[in-house]
């Protein structure tokens, strides 16, 4: 069975969980190319004249407009605004858990496949570039650190990456290595935890 594959039997029947709290909602895309010996996760960094998160890996995505409809929708449009990804050219097949970003916007991420020759164009009003991580980096790479965070009371680690692409050095951490630990788990096995190293401070 390819990576795609798995991918796909694994998400079919996720129940991914929600978040019950008033908070404003904003939709993500965690596009995945098709390649079926090497599959590619695209990952954006963010503008550095932005108000918030300048110079900050991401996901395409942003927050939700009444006229989207749905999330799945927003994560959508804002793709096709942020990196010219055509929502025709999206096979959506599952959403992921929600996740509230530090400044108080829950966020629901959604797993689109597209394919590898996809023409991506950065907006640069939004970003600096786009840039492609395999996924067999995530499981067998080592965190470069480990970040504290807390929510609801609950002690997180989240791990943090450095990939290098085209010769520069892209950090992913945050909320995006946690949409990707999830991901990684469910569909590879990847067996990343968010608590190890708190656990270890507390032996």
């Amino acid at each position: 069975m390819s990576l795609i594959e798995q991918l796909v039997t694994r998400l079919a029947d996720y129940q991914p969980r929600s978040i019950d709290a008033n908070f404003p909602e904003a939709g993500i895309l965690v596009p995945i190319t098709r390649n079926a010996i090497e599959p590619e996760i695209i990952l954006t960094r963010r503008a550095q004249g932005l108000s918030t998160h300048q110079g900050q890996v991401a996901f395409p995505g942003g927050k939700f407009d009444s006229a989207d409809q749905t999330l799945e929708r927003t994560a959508l449009r804002e793709s096709q605004e942020e990196i010219g990804l055509n929502p025709s050219r999206v096979q959506v097949i599952a959403q992921l858990s929600q996740v509230v970003s530090l400044h108080g916007i829950r966020v629901t991420p959604y797993v689109g496949l597209i394919d590898e020759t996809a023409q991506l164009t950065p907006n640069y009003d939004e970003l600096d570039s786009i840039f492609r991580v395999p996924v067999s980096f995530f499981l067998t790479a080592e965190p470069v650190r480990r970040d504290k965070m807390t929510y609801k009371g609950t002690a997180l680690s989240v791990p943090s990456y450095h990939y290098d692409y085209s010769g520069e050095r892209y950090e992913i951490w945050g909320l995006s290595a946690i949409v990707l630990v999830e991901l990684m788990n469910l569909a590879f096995d990847a067996n990343i935890t968010l608590f190890e190293a708190c656990k270890r401070e507390q032996s």
